[in-house]
């Protein structure tokens, strides 16, 4: 007598979660029987218990993408969605953010070089036919390492614009319909600003700003190294301070690189990126719901799979820090992928980002891993859910993009920055 037991197994490829052919998945499943030949087993109770493992798998569709420049590929996104080139031949763009009179300002660093050619710019006047911005205009230029921007008005009505540069953080007064700053900003915080040559790491030149609902800035400041113990506190942070730079303070720490922020529903989220120093496939790149006053653990605790583990380099035996008391992410990304942006879709959105993130993969600069170059889906109740939404940046042969952040634009549609190819486009529910 035999009794078949079916399991299903769950395949990695290449570090990525993979569906079948034509379709955007979490997991493809292959199947065995193991025979269990029952006539030779005796007065034995076999208590089977088989787990099913499921998976959502949307179907995908491929759009072909031309650039300006000659460059062609192709792209999936779910069935139902589409996207356009909403701007290019700019370098390297990244962050957004909407102005009170409603234009769109994104950030241009350049190049990966640690410069001061940085511009930021306005972006508006889209047309819903060509599905392209008709105006695009310099608000400010020469800058230092430009990577995210915010706005803020104050209980007196005057609006404030915030700039996140590589060695402080800036505000203007913002005048709507401006095409450039009216006057001379002022210098909220300084930070660490020694460039790609420090000599004890280099790493991490960018700033992200961002308005907490509760009225407060917060800024996230980068580590100096790939994993090292931080000769300044700042390091490896994020600030809170109130809207004018006064009453600073650590809000977070131990986050080596959280690049993406982002305000939602009363809390602060942020995207994090593992070190370099423990292989391909540890540790696990991040996304927390912050808690405030906390330590991450970096560079003493890393995340691999849904566990905190002490890193042998820096911590043995937990005795520098308890990794067993730092909180694991929301989500764990395979190692390398190198999440930035973020957005969030509340319950009236289309009913595929409805309560869901999307974040930017910006990918493994160790292209044969695979890992990255696409935009991924996590539901807010589902920690450790990821689905692809947008993939196909990296062919396996040749980087076709990097995404770098998402932006809401409009009813069930959002922006999307690639700093590779200098372009964002316009990713949208077709009628």
């Amino acid at each position: 007598m035999k009794a078949c037991v079916w399991r299903a197994v769950s395949r990695f490829r290449s570090g990525r979660l993979q569906s079948r052919p034509g379709g955007i998945g979490k997991r493809s499943c292959e199947c065995f029987e193991i025979c269990v030949n029952f006539s030779r087993v005796k007065r034995v109770v076999l208590f089977l218990f088989i787990v099913v493992v499921s998976a959502h798998v949307a179907s995908a569709a491929t759009h072909h993408i031309k650039l300006a420049n000659g460059k062609s590929f192709d792209l999936k996104l779910p069935d139902g969605f589409d996207i356009s080139i909403a701007a290019q031949g700019l370098k390297r763009v990244r962050f957004m953010a909407r102005s009170p009179d409603d234009r769109i300002f994104v950030t241009d660093m350049y190049n990966l070089t640690d410069n001061k050619r940085g511009v930021v710019y306005i972006l508006e006047d889209f047309d819903p036919v060509t599905r392209q911005f008709k105006k695009l205009t310099k608000f400010l230029t020469d800058l230092r390492n430009p990577n995210s921007v915010a706005f803020y008005t104050d209980e007196s009505g005057t609006n404030w614009f915030y700039l996140a540069l590589t060695d402080r953080l800036l505000r203007y007064r913002y005048e709507a319909g401006s095409e450039a700053p009216s006057g001379d900003p002022e210098v909220l915080a300084t930070f660490p600003d020694y460039g790609l040559g420090y000599k004890y790491g280099g790493w991490h030149l960018t700033r992200t700003v961002v308005v907490g609902g509760n009225g407060k800035i917060y800024v996230a400041v980068g580590s100096s190294c790939n994993a090292c113990v931080e000769k300044e506190e700042v390091r490896a942070s994020i600030l809170e301070m109130d809207p004018d730079g006064k009453n600073q303070r650590y809000f977070a720490r131990g986050l080596r690189n959280a690049v993406g922020l982002k305000w939602v529903n009363d809390r602060l989220w942020a995207t994090n990126m593992g070190s370099d120093h423990l292989g391909d496939n540890r540790p696990a790149d991040t996304f927390y719901s912050i808690e405030e006053q906390t330590n991450y653990g970096w560079p003493y605790c890393f995340q691999a799979g849904a566990r905190v583990f002490a890193d042998p380099k820096f911590n043995l035996a937990n005795r520098k820090l308890d990794c067993r008391k730092v909180p694991a992410a929301h989500t764990p990304f395979p190692a390398h992928s190198s999440p930035l942006g973020v957005e969030y879709f509340d319950s009236t959105s289309d009913p595929a980002l409805a309560n869901s993130f999307l974040v930017a993969l910006h990918g493994s600069t160790k292209r044969n891993l695979r890992r990255g170059y696409s935009v991924v889906k996590i539901e807010e109740s589902k920690g450790g859910t990821i689905e692809d939404f947008i993939s196909g940046f990296y062919d396996g042969t040749k980087v076709n993009g990097r995404p770098a952040d998402v932006f809401s634009f409009g009813q069930n549609a959002f922006l999307l920055t690639d700093d590779y190819s200098g372009v964002v486009y316009y990713v949208y529910r077709k009628s």
